[in-house]
């Protein structure tokens, strides 16, 4: 069955955010990815794949060409599958254990690698700036590896959630305390940047505490770690 100009134009569309939105709909990529979100409680509206020969029990499943799912792939090389999930409600914000708070994270990559750390550690809500990049964008659904699947993504004006919470809240800041010397609770909020600017001041106004990775090369000419790279140092350290 091959694709019609209909269902071209409309997975073609959720490339960008407010096709997702009017659409409710988000697309994920490769054997790995999708069924991850199979496997979860995301709803499938439909999967395309050249072969469905292992996913018999899905009923809204179309059969397309290699040529068909270049077309409406956003990977270099296209796998051999590729599915339409509808996006979940809104979850209910938590006020209990590790939350991770992201202040305007621009980069798809750094977004989708944050949230696999989320996963990794534990870390069940993560709480982003409503001018955070999209996590139902195709790049942060990839490189989340399925992870998104597990997480639960929140947008929110951060400044009001801050303000209403009781836990300790930490900021991530080149200046802080030296992590490796601090007590970190088990239940507490830590807010992690903008890649160059870092955590916006009227945010920062709002925590308490603040804890660094410290540099121990020689020189001490590296800038700054990469925030993706500083969320796992820093998770790591408020679950060891």
């Amino acid at each position: 069955m091959s694709l019609s100009k209909n269902q071209l134009k409309l997975i073609t569309s959720l490339q960008q955010k407010k096709y997702r939105t009017k659409n409710n709909l988000f697309i994920a990529e490769g054997i790995k990815v999708v069924n991850e979100f199979l496997n979860s409680n995301f709803k499938v509206e439909q999967l395309l794949c050249v072969d469905k020969s292992a996913y018999k029990n899905i009923e809204n499943i179309t059969v397309i060409s290699e040529a068909e799912l270049r077309k409406i792939s956003v990977l270099k090389t296209p796998n051999t599958i590729l599915g339409l999930f509808k996006i979940p409600s809104i979850s209910e914000l938590k006020n209990e254990g590790l939350i991770l708070v992201l202040d305007e994270i621009n980069d798809p990559g750094n977004l989708g690698t944050i949230i696999r750390l989320c996963d990794w550690f534990g870390v069940n809500q993560l709480i982003c700036s409503t001018n955070t990049v999209d996590c139902y964008n195709s790049k942060v659904v990839q490189a989340s590896m399925g992870s998104l699947a597990r997480v639960s993504v929140v947008y929110t004006n951060i400044e009001t959630y801050l303000e209403a919470t009781n836990l300790p809240k930490y900021a991530s800041l080149m200046d802080g305390e030296n992590v490796y010397k601090t007590v970190l609770p088990k239940n507490a909020i830590l807010v992690m940047g903008n890649e160059a600017n870092g955590i916006s001041s009227s945010v920062l106004k709002l925590l308490k505490n603040s804890i660094s990775i410290p540099r121990f090369g020689k020189l001490q000419q590296t800038e700054s770690l990469n925030v993706a790279t500083a969320t796992a140092i820093l998770l790591s350290e408020f679950k060891r």
